[in-house]
């Protein structure tokens, strides 16, 4: 039976002495019934999958809608340039994270992580660090695992669809899963992985799924610039030693009970938010008589 909590994977890693990353492919291996090779092959072809897709991007394509296409290209341009307020690690974090959210819109190959709407973030996070610092094909493996741990506690106690609960549970589970996959890469513990889990969460909580046209471009391809520079926020401070005083299985069940009590307009039906605002509506009327 898949993990129900953070809390358990920590249990079942201080009795049987191994890392996160371990404990869910073993029970990833228990639950498929495959061997632990079968599995790690399969996560492989998951980092491929996502580690290529950044290269497909193509800055002069834009989806159908023409709503969204370029903005990889310019904010690539722009850190290149070298004037960037954030700094140049965190712009090619902000480029991917574009290029990533208008593949999707113009229908290129991504890896959904964990949904389409938010397959930005994670690549923006993790490609770009792997990059930048030589980081061993393993260890990113291994840091996919942990990223897909978290994701399937926030999928059995909660949910990862904006139409269930908004787009915190699409960006900011992305954004929670992320933040605990860097702090991996950077030597945490346990606990600070589920810290940051929990912050990255927390600053989204409240996030709703309101895509202007019903389509996953406005605001969704720069909501995944927020969400990955959220999990480098989340990250550091966990890594500062600044823990969430809310335990992660908590804030994830927190988010349950926001996503519940949301509107529905406000759960990517392209009703409410700023695809109810008067742009918004004359977009979803262009795109009706298109």
């Amino acid at each position: 039976m898949s993990y129900r909590s953070i809390e358990a994977v920590e249990k079942k890693c201080e009795k049987d002495g191994i890392d996160f990353w371990k404990a869910i492919q073993l029970e990833d291996c228990d639950e498929q019934g495959i061997t632990e090779e079968a599995s790690w092959k399969m996560m492989q072809k998951m980092w491929y999958a996502m580690r290529d897709a950044v290269d497909a991007y193509e800055p002069e394509l834009v989806s159908r809608s023409g709503l969204v296409g370029r903005e990889g290209g310019l904010m690539e341009a722009y850190q290149q340039a070298g004037d960037t307020l954030c700094g140049d690690f965190v712009s090619k974090v902000m480029t991917v994270a574009l290029k990533m959210g208008c593949n999707n819109a113009c229908m290129k190959r991504i890896v959904a992580a964990p949904t389409a709407g938010a397959c930005g973030v994670m690549p923006a996070v993790l490609v770009t660090y792997y990059r930048e610092h030589e980081v061993p094909e393993e260890r990113m493996i291994e840091a996919m695992y942990v990223a897909a741990g978290v994701g399937q506690v926030i999928a059995n106690r909660a949910f990862l669809a904006g139409a269930a609960g908004g787009c915190q549970a699409e960006i900011g589970s992305g954004s929670a899963m992320t933040a605990a996959a860097i702090c991996y890469l950077k030597g945490s513990s346990i606990p600070q992985m589920g810290h940051a889990a929990a912050m990255a969460l927390k600053n989204l909580m409240g996030l709703v799924c309101d895509p202007v046209a019903g389509l996953v471009e406005v605001p969704c391809v720069k909501r995944n610039v927020g969400g990955a520079v959220n999990a480098l926020a989340a990250a550091d401070m966990a890594l500062a030693g600044i823990s969430s005083r809310i335990p992660v299985d908590q804030v994830i069940d927190a988010m349950r009970e926001v996503g519940e009590k949301m509107d529905v307009s406000l759960r990517e039906t392209g009703v409410g938010g700023v695809a109810g605002s008067p742009a918004g509506q004359e977009v979803a009327e262009r795109m009706i008589k298109a």
